[in-house]
């Protein structure tokens, strides 16, 4: 089978995560750029990237890079890409999506503009029509210009990977699905590890873990859009990567993964996100402070996205959250914490620098991720594992 390359974006900073997850699905990295990593691929590997992969956002097919530096040689260099290889003849093409970084051309609007006329063009001279009724599937294009080299891709998945149709109630400020799954894949918690999340919200990080003990895939109840690429990728090959997905849940996994928060409607939608997941017979939601937190066994795991004080009125109360946290954090025996945060003064409430510390752009708002290793348990005798 033919293959080409795919392109799969993140959060910054968390490149390696995503590559490692590529290199674990079997595929070929050809690169890792900021926020974006490349590898190469085939018709299956859209679906099964798409249903597989944690902390990607989306699954692009890679249709050309090139050097543009005027609109005429962005338009001459579009209409030359093989768009009548993926775009049929009824297909709905549009660039949904330009950014523009340290390059000549810089509109947004101006680019997509004129790259919808050029492929206009191409797809004119080669279906030999006029108008385009666009009633068919869907091909958005999302396209990158950094330093006057133009990246185009075209979206497989449709809404962003993030929205794997279980999270219906949300609280305040929510950790996106696929961060909360980056930063976890970022620590060595294992399913047979405690998790607790002392400000749970509305579940996402302890969701995403218990989806990970019982290895099920995030993208495994929701459609993506190049389901409806009937030219290109049989319906079979959809059914095969689910199947695939399927055969590899074990719900039936023993866990410790808890969730508190204060408010109880906040609790309550948490638990109703897990249900939707079908994990909520692994994670243990309760309302708690984080003042409460307490657990009498060793080498657990706190991972968190606690306040930071997106309103005003809310930053006066942070420096006592953060130092009750660091007391219930020293309290635990041999534990290890990880938290994001955007608070600047985290580290010094918390009352310890951190073991590591890894900036991440959550959007467009810089965060840092704070690591505290706690001890690693005593490894398990062979007689012990084998029971």
């Amino acid at each position: 089978m033919k293959t080409f390359e795919l392109i799969a974006p993140c959060h910054f900073g968390l490149e390696a995560v995503l590559k490692r997850e590529i290199l674990d699905l079997g595929y070929e990295i050809s690169q890792v750029e900021d926020g974006r990593v490349t590898f190469i691929g085939d018709e299956e590997a859209i679906c099964r990237a798409n249903i597989f992969l944690r902390s990607a956002e989306r699954v692009l097919v890679k249709a050309a890079s090139f050097p543009a530096v005027t609109f005429e040689e962005l338009f001459e260099k579009t209409k030359a890409i093989p768009w009548e290889e993926w775009i049929p003849a009824d297909g709905k093409f549009w660039v949904a999506k330009a950014s523009s970084i340290k390059s000549k051309l810089f509109s947004p609007s101006d680019i997509q503009s004129i790259m919808k006329k050029a492929m206009v063009e191409r797809l004119k001279s080669k279906y030999g029509i006029s108008w385009f009724a666009e009633t068919g599937s869907h091909f958005p294009l999302r396209v990158f210009l950094f330093k006057d080299q133009v990246t185009v891709g075209i979206d497989t998945s449709g809404d962003s990977l993030h929205k794997r149709g279980y999270r219906t109630l949300t609280s305040k400020a929510p950790i996106t699905e696929t961060l909360a799954a980056a930063l976890i894949l970022l620590t060595p918690w294992k399913g047979d590890r405690i998790l607790v999340d002392p400000f749970c919200g509305s579940g996402t990080f302890p969701i995403e873990a218990a989806m990970m003990a019982a290895n099920i895939a995030p993208g495994m109840n929701r459609s993506f859009l190049a389901e409806g690429w009937s030219n290109r990728i049989h319906r079979k090959q959809w059914y095969e990567a689910v199947n695939e997905a399927n055969d590899l849940v074990n719900d039936k996994v023993e866990t410790d993964i808890q969730g508190y928060d204060i408010d109880e409607d906040i609790v309550a939608a948490a638990r109703a996100n897990a249900k939707a997941a079908g994990v909520e017979h692994l994670i243990h939601f309760q309302k708690r402070a984080a003042a409460d937190l307490s657990h009498p066994k060793k080498y657990g795991f706190l991972i968190t996205n606690p306040p930071y004080g997106e309103r005003i009125e809310d930053k006066k109360n942070l420096p006592d959250l953060y130092r009750q946290l660091g007391e219930r954090y020293r309290a635990l025996d041999s534990w290890s914490m990880y938290l994001i945060t955007a608070y600047e003064d985290a580290e010094r409430y918390l009352g310890r620098k951190a073991d590591k510390n890894r900036k991440i752009y959550n959007g467009m708002m810089k965060t840092y991720f704070y690591q505290y290793l706690g001890p690693k348990p005593p490894a398990r005798k062979k007689n012990e594992m084998e029971k």
